[in-house]
């Protein structure tokens, strides 16, 4: 009687038990953005990483904070008109931009000294102090940017930019996400590093990109990295990535469907200990 009293009790608790409501503000850039806007996409994605989270923990609520083209130093110039609210947990999703735009990523010292937006160390001490402003307590995780390749905008072929296989005004983009974690193990935030550990890499982003041969003029599927040197006309050339192209990314530089689940399965693994 007293087993069947036990075991009784034990599912009355087990199935009354509610996990706790958790709120997740998203900072970011397009990565982060494209989550409510796969429109701009071509419609070559279905749901970002955002959606991704909230599906496997259903206790958790987020506000999209992604801004498309950003870079940290943006972020830190508008942190206080972004409308951040306090919340739960915190990631910041940023970085890839910065490389891009040859933004410096400075020195530990720019963040220690709180000097200002214009490196990466800087901008993220802006940004972190902003969010234990809103919420001393709340959690914090920094992700790295992931690798890229050669990156065409589907919607203007003018917009698109070589990979990360090689340095942009004498940087890699290894060390913007190198940065990024010296910077959350200081802080003891928990950093989610996709640039290593996420197993998208130059190798599988795109399956290929197709462009003309220069010899022969007819087009052909270049696998990473034999299309380095191959030239695009964005103004005469095709697409480069039809959708048999895709594979981590739809376009060398945003995730498929494929590169979010990857993405969303990494931030499930920490935030379900929330």
């Amino acid at each position: 009687m007293k087993k069947l009293l036990l075991l009784t009790s034990l599912f009355f608790l087990s199935s009354s038990y509610k996990p706790k409501e958790i709120t997740w503000v998203a900072i970011g850039d397009s990565i982060t953005y494209l989550n409510e806007h796969p429109n701009e996409t071509g419609n070559r994605i279905t749901k970002g990483y955002m959606s991704g989270v909230v599906e496997k923990l259903p206790n958790i609520h987020y506000v999209n904070q992604g801004h498309n083209g950003w870079t940290s130093g943006g972020i830190a110039d508008k942190i206080e008109t972004l409308g951040l609210t306090a919340a739960d947990v915190y990631s910041v999703f940023l970085g890839t931009n910065d490389w891009w735009q040859g933004r410096p990523i400075g020195q530990m010292s720019d963040y220690q000294e709180n000097t200002g937006s214009k490196t990466l160390y800087g901008s993220y001490r802006i940004i972190i102090d902003k969010i234990r402003r809103l919420n001393k307590n709340a959690k914090i995780i920094l992700i790295t940017p992931m690798q890229r390749v050669d990156f065409v905008y589907i919607n203007n072929f003018k917009n698109n930019a070589f990979g990360s296989y090689k340095e942009k005004k004498g940087q890699f983009l290894a060390q913007f996400a190198e940065a990024i974690k010296v910077i959350g193990k200081k802080e003891h935030c928990k950093v989610i590093d996709l640039y290593n550990e996420s197993g998208m890499t130059h190798e599988n982003l795109v399956k290929f990109k197709r462009l003309k041969d220069p010899q022969t003029g007819e087009y052909k599927n270049y696998t990473y990295p034999q299309f380095i040197d191959v030239p695009f006309n964005p103004e005469k050339d095709e697409y480069p990535y039809p959708v048999e192209a895709i594979d981590m990314t739809y376009d060398g530089l945003h995730p498929s469907d494929k590169g979010y689940e990857v993405i969303t399965n990494m931030l499930v693994k920490v935030m379900k200990k929330y």
